[in-house]
């Protein structure tokens, strides 16, 4: 019977759109299951057959947990803010929502041509007003909450004002920006503006002035992950370091906890490593440094206050605010070009740059609080402003990165004491010591050296013991258009959130994308983007009057403002009232299985994961963590190919004999070959683009030879595969089984076309099973004990594999299996349908069609999963090799239910046997059941 995939899988992708098979219910009566795939950010070049590897994978375990029973949340969404929808609004002047709109349209239409089982109904999208309503609700929370170390969790920030009001700063232990000191008096007697600037110190949400990369031609602040080699990833404009008033997010509250929790999550090592790295944490000392001349402090946070006997130097950041304070004015031209310089790098670039030092003397000196001896301070770029106080102790004796800095610049590098007696000899108030090495302090071990040296510095009154994090504060705002609003308005230049009545914000229509000419957010071209406080609405800007009209925040949330939340809105997509229902968030919980790409290792989970205890925090969910197991799928590769241009002509050289040239190899469409060899239609390719028209070729053997090489499939290289023209040719089960079967889910595979037909063949195989010729045919006659190991065999391993995620093992037996059934001619019932059901989470349309043609009015996908009996699994008889004196002879077939000792007395009176102990006794016989027949003669 011929097998028509696309008539099949039209008819069954209209059928679930139609009964709305996939739509998920609230009924708390079942248990649940949460699958979840990252977000997708819908971009113009629609999908290529990479995206949907990790689909695939979560879409085959949702299904497998329907058919046990399972109430399984499986839903879909966009991240559809973002930076290349604004630029090409830019470019083209088409409005953002539209390009987002029909982005959206072409992913959806591929998705649901692949057959993936989610609920459409519950799909949400980030630049839907109903959405981010929510998300300017989250911030608005944010904003109106402090935290408080001694319950460690997010309290209102009117409990905050309650205790100022009461005690003032006395005994308050909270995260803050700037440590202050007042009492309830001073906090009363205070104005209105100066206590909203107190409060701004403590907001979980707050606004100050940060270190940002700024691209002027884009205008706008871009975060690390957008930057390379110090250009925006999106055009490649250069970036600088700037210091502007930014909205915060007060991650650093959390840093502890983010990092207890990943104790508690099934996650990949490697992306729990990376978490940990970027949370930093370490512990050792704040110390202060006295400035020769000044009254400013050098403030330094070390891991190793031990060695502050060999520090003989000091480094700043070089936006540290007392670097202008103490540059001397024969260092400052020097101080100032070096800070100009380092503002072309990015943090991250910075980091990753340990081998080259740079520097420059700011002319002042700071003097060692134990030795007393002056200290040269100076500015570098490998020293960052937010982490720690912006400011080290160079000790070059202890740490590589300092050496090298101390021999470009002829610093001192003091000598490593490494003896009992010469530490005998040092004191903590010796003018001459030298560093101290903490494993010969007084005998003691190196945290209880380093604690003796904190007592000291303590004791000394400069300085104490102290936890830090590398992780910083996350910058929220972006001067961006596409983006959310922010929900505040500034009244005499204090930030204050727009009542919730009046969300959503909505972003308003602008005539250009591109920032003022005052140089203001593009949100600065509304014409109606101004709060009347009085009437509590969206005025005309032209009213602000600055009495009852005011300046609405002209800057816009991040992108992973809307995502860091999206996992909990799928459990409440429709409410209008709150974000998610108390009830439906503690029956979902946490999302079960989460499957996405590495590159969000830090970012999104991290931001989401804060979001999470902070919304557990003020009472809104229950769990502290949002997603209990992650899986990072591995690429699908693409096999590119190149042109080689010999250098300064048009001229294109064959592949083999490029090497005879100077040229430069470039990407050529991959379409551009004939047909599944590497030969190039040159005729093509000279009509690809119009610079390529006048092409010249140097040949071998009369044609042109392409080079191939296996990278990311990107449609900068031209070397995407699109799945729409597979679902056509093969069909989509056929495009899942064959992205499944190209290797573990984790690791990346390249793609072949040509595998495809393969696993085609096997589909074909699969539906012929049914029937005799063109008849449909399936017999209700009860199987053979052959038939049933068979099904039994593949139940045990698919069960097996889908529970470890082996997903490309599985498609293999079900290949072995359709074989072995169709050697033996099985058209059992009792057969085939619990094998429809075992292969429809992979191959779901094909399996839906079979289960209609058995006769049921149901779909397939909530039939129970075949339970495995092992009975069938049981060997009847075993085929034993037999060995003498180490050498296989011969096997025989006995009966599985022999002991031992009869499988030895009927191998023994087996004639092969007796030709070969010609009336020998053997001196030994080991029999191994069901295994192996030794013997020994």
């Amino acid at each position: 019977m011929f097998y028509d995939h696309q008539q099949i899988e039209k008819k069954w992708q209209k059928y679930w759109e139609d009964n709305q098979t996939y739509k998920t219910s609230d009924n708390t009566d079942k248990p649940k299951f949460y699958v979840l795939d990252m977000f997708p950010y819908p971009s113009g070049a629609g999908l290529h057959v990479g995206h949907p590897l990790g689909y695939i994978a979560s879409d085959i375990y949702a299904r497998y947990k329907r058919h046990q029973g399972f109430n399984v949340l499986h839903p879909v969404g966009y991240d559809s803010f973002g930076l290349p929808a604004e630029q090409y609004a830019i470019q083209t002047g088409q409005h953002p929502a539209i390009t987002t709109e029909q982005n959206i349209t072409r992913y959806e239409e591929q998705l649901r041509k692949i057959g993936f089982s989610f609920d459409w109904s519950r799909e949400v999208r980030t630049s839907d007003a109903s959405y981010y309503k929510w998300t300017q609700w989250i911030f608005i929370e944010l904003f109106h909450s402090w935290y408080n170390k001694d319950t460690d969790k997010a309290e209102p920030i009117s409990s905050l004002v309650k205790r100022f009001e009461e005690k003032g700063t006395e005994g308050l232990n909270a995260n803050q920006n700037d440590e202050l000191n007042f009492t309830a008096e001073e906090w009363k007697e205070a104005s209105e503006i100066d206590k909203e600037d107190i409060l701004l110190n403590y907001r979980l949400a707050y606004r100050a002035e940060t270190t940002v990369n700024w691209c002027p031609a884009l205008g706008t602040v871009l975060a690390n992950d957008e930057v390379k080699d110090g250009k925006s990833e999106r055009g490649g404009f250069p970036v600088f370091q700037k210091k502007m008033m930014q909205w915060s997010m007060r991650i650093s509250a959390y840093s502890e906890r983010l990092l207890q929790g990943l104790k508690t999550l099934d996650w990949p090592q490697p992306l729990k490593d990376s978490q940990e790295y970027w949370i930093g944490k370490s512990q050792g000392a704040q110390v202060r440094f006295n400035v020769e001349g000044h009254d400013e402090i050098v403030e330094v946070f070390t891991t190793r206050p031990d060695t502050i006997f060999g520090a003989t130097f000091i480094v700043l950041a070089p936006e540290n605010p007392l670097v202008e304070t103490i540059t001397t004015a024969e260092q400052k031209a020097e101080v100032d070009s070096y800070i100009e310089e380092t503002s072309k790098k990015t943090e991250r670039d910075r980091m990753a740059d340990v081998k080259n030092v740079s520097g420059a003397f700011t002319g002042s000196y700071a003097l060692n609080p134990f030795s007393g001896e002056r200290m040269p301070i100076y500015i570098s770029d490998y020293v960052l402003m937010g982490y720690g106080t912006g400011a080290v102790m160079a000790v070059p004796a202890h740490d590589e990165r300092d050496h090298r800095f101390a021999k470009k610049f002829n610093l001192e590098i003091k000598k490593v004491v490494e003896t009992d007696e010469d530490v005998q000899e040092a004191s903590f108030d010796s003018k001459d010591s030298v560093c101290v090495n903490s494993d010969f302090l007084n005998g003691l071990s190196y945290n209880d050296a380093k604690a003796l040296i904190i007592s000291a510095i303590e004791k000394k009154g400069i300085g104490h013991g102290t936890t830090n994090y590398r992780q910083r504060d996350a910058i929220f705002s972006r001067q961006r258009y596409w983006g959310e609003p922010v929900p505040i308005y500034y009244k005499d230049g204090m930030p204050y959130t727009l009542p919730t009545s009046a969300l959503p914000l909505e972003l308003p229509e602008v005539e250009k994308y591109l920032p003022t000419e005052d140089g203001d957010p593009p949100l600065g071209n509304a014409k109606t983007f101004a709060w009347d406080e009085a009437n509590q609405k969206v005025v005309d800007t032209n009213l602000i009057d600055e009495k009852t009209v005011f300046p609405l925040e002209l800057s816009t949330m991040p992108g992973w403002a809307g995502s860091s939340w999206y996992f909990l809105r799928y459990m409440d997509p429709n409410d209008d009232e709150v974000f998610v229902k108390k009830e439906l968030a503690d029956y979902w919980g946490q999302v079960d299985l989460y499957i996405g790409g590495s590159e969000h290792a830090t970012g999104h989970l991290l931001y989401s994961r804060f979001w999470n205890m902070f919304l557990k925090d003020r009472g809104y969910i229950s769990q502290d963590e949002p997603f209990q197991k992650l899986i990072n799928q591995g690429m699908i590769l693409g096999m590119s190919a190149f042109v080689y241009r010999v250098d300064g002509t048009n001229q294109y050289v064959s592949k083999n004999l490029a090497k005879d040239y100077t040229t430069q190899a470039i990407h050529v469409d991959v379409s551009l070959l004939k047909g599944t060899s590497d030969e190039l239609d040159t005729e093509a390719f000279k009509a690809w683009r119009p610079d390529y028209a006048d092409a010249e070729f140097i040949l071998e053997d009369g044609k042109y030879i392409t080079g191939r090489d296996v990278e990311k499939m990107s449609k900068s290289k031209y070397n995407v595969v699109n799945p729409d023209d597979i679902c056509e040719e093969y069909g989509a089960d056929g495009l899942r089984l064959y992205e499944m079967f190209l290797g573990p889910l984790e690791q990346s595979k390249p793609w072949n076309t040509q595998g495809l037909s393969g696993v085609y063949g096997f589909l074909k195989k699969f539906w012929n099973l049914y029937f005799d010729g063109d008849t449909f045919s399936v017999s209700d006659e009860e199987p053979t004990k052959a038939e049933y190991k068979v099904l039994h065999t593949l139940i045990k391993k698919v069960v097996y594999d889908i529970e470890n995620f082996s997903f490309n093992t599985s498609v293999s037996s079900f290949m072995i299996a359709v074989n072995e059934l169709q050697k033996i001619k099985c058209n059992k019932r009792n057969i085939l349908e619990p094998l429809a059901v075992i292969i429809s989470p992979y191959a779901p349309h094909i399996c839906e069609e079979l289960w209609s043609l058995l006769g049921h009015q149901d779909s397939i996908e909530f039939e129970k999963i075949p339970l495995l009996n092992e009975d069938y699994l049981v060997e009847d008889e075993i085929l034993y090799p037999v060995s003498v004196n180490g050498r296989m002879k011969f096997k025989i077939s006995l009966s599985a239910q022999l002991s031992p000792k009869e499988v030895e007395e009927v191998v023994l009176k087996d004639e092969k046997m007796l030709q070969i102990l010609e009336g020998k006794t053997p001196t030994k016989i080991i029999v191994v059941p069901h295994r192996i027949v030794n013997i020994v003669i």
